[in-house]
């Protein structure tokens, strides 16, 4: 994962300048994302579904291939529709995360998902941080060249996970649910708990995606600041929510109830995102851009365990699925709404961000203290 993030990584600071190279305004860089997101929505369902019955390995082979093919069309783009083919290609088959998290629950103990939960965060801490550093060192180059990068180490990691990815779940497991139907999205959301998770989950990312959409347009726009530059904020950042991820949960979680963790770790970034537009130096923007690192560092692992652990064993991929795919309903979402508002007024994402963090903060009260101490109520029936 660590590596198929890195290729991730590599397009956050580039793809925005490649995109405008071919005449992108902000509205439209929001639908680009909408679109990868789009197809996160669509296919983390499904992914999931499908690795609980034929197993994780051979999903995460298929999606790894996937997803350097896509980088390759990335990179050749000669095209705006071309570049949105690709995006939306590579958003089908990003959708894997929620595989990754099943696999993870499959060999994992309870007492210890969380911490575990945090290490695949941290993943995305080590990805982000290698993946923007060699966007932005290559992006001098042409912005096309990072992106040819990034499919070669797709390639390469394609390569890696076929001699040694193992599979995690017995053949007794997936025989068991081959021989149950299929668990789709409705009916994992009939589950009360795993349905408040969701939308904790949609709420949160939709925030998130508001600074995620307009970063580099306003380090552009405010301050002059080019791909390489961005890419660097963004190393820094990854740098403190990995740290935090892969350092502090296990400390945290021991200490403090996901809930809790979910509940400040919001708050953390509501307050981060008010400030950020009012920021007069990009010295005195790192403030609440660290701050914004700490909450999300916290709050994305713990709502990942919650959510693995209420799902049953033989319907863990396709729970996941369904917490995946309310994370990319928020990116289909959100990117509209961040373009959208910032061609309006530049505040416009952040005040948006702060607001749904809140309510985020509103729904978790209502969670469980502890993941698996309790479910809301017995799942509803299938019809």
């Amino acid at each position: 994962m660590i590596v198929d993030l890195i290729g991730f990584g590599i397009v956050m600071p580039v793809l925005p300048f490649y995109a405008r190279e071919f005449g992108a305004s902000a509205s439209l860089l929001g639908l680009l994302l909408t679109g990868h997101a789009a197809a996160q929505f669509v296919f983390a369902p499904l992914w999931g579904r499908l690795s609980d019955r034929v197993g994780r390995r051979p999903v995460l082979l298929a999606t790894i291939a996937g997803t350097a093919f896509s980088l390759l069309a990335l990179g050749l783009a000669p095209s705006l529709p071309w570049l949105f083919a690709a995006r939306i290609l590579g958003g089908a088959f990003a959708a894997n995360i929620s595989v990754a998290s099943a696999y993870i629950a499959d060999v994992t103990d309870e007492s210890e998902r969380t911490r575990w939960m945090g290490m695949l965060g941290a993943s995305f801490g080590v990805g982000f941080v290698l993946g923007p550093a060699i966007g932005g060192l290559l992006a001098p180059y042409g912005y096309a060249v990072p992106l040819l990068v990034a499919a070669g180490l797709g390639f390469a990691n394609l390569a890696h996970a076929f001699a040694s990815l193992r599979e995690s779940r017995p053949v007794e497991a997936q025989a068991a649910s081959i021989a149950t139907p299929a668990a789709s999205r409705g009916r994992v959301l009939r589950d009360p708990l795993v349905r408040r998770l969701c939308a904790a989950n949609l709420l949160f990312s939709t925030a998130v995606t508001q600074l995620e959409t307009i970063f580099a347009f306003f380090l552009l726009d405010r301050f002059g600041y080019d791909a390489r530059q961005v890419a660097w904020i963004l190393v820094a950042m990854a740098v403190l929510m990995g740290g935090v991820q892969g350092g502090g949960m296990k400390a945290l979680a021991a200490r403090f109830s996901e809930r809790t963790l979910v509940i400040a770790g919001c708050a953390l970034l509501a307050g981060s995102f008010l400030l950020l537009p009012a920021m007069p130096t990009i010295a005195w923007l790192l403030v609440p851009l660290a701050v914004s690192a700490v909450g999300r560092a916290v709050v994305q692992p713990s709502l990942l365990g919650m959510t693995s652990i209420a799902a049953a064993v033989s319907e863990r991929g396709s729970v996941m699925g369904a917490f995946q795919s309310s994370g990319s309903l928020a990116r289909v979402i959100g990117p509209l709404a961040a373009g959208m508002l910032y061609d309006a007024a530049v505040p416009g994402p952040f005040a948006l961000a702060s607001l749904l963090l809140v309510a985020t903060i509103g729904l978790a009260r209502a969670l469980p203290e502890r993941a698996g101490a309790e479910t809301l109520a017995p799942p509803a029936p299938a019809r």
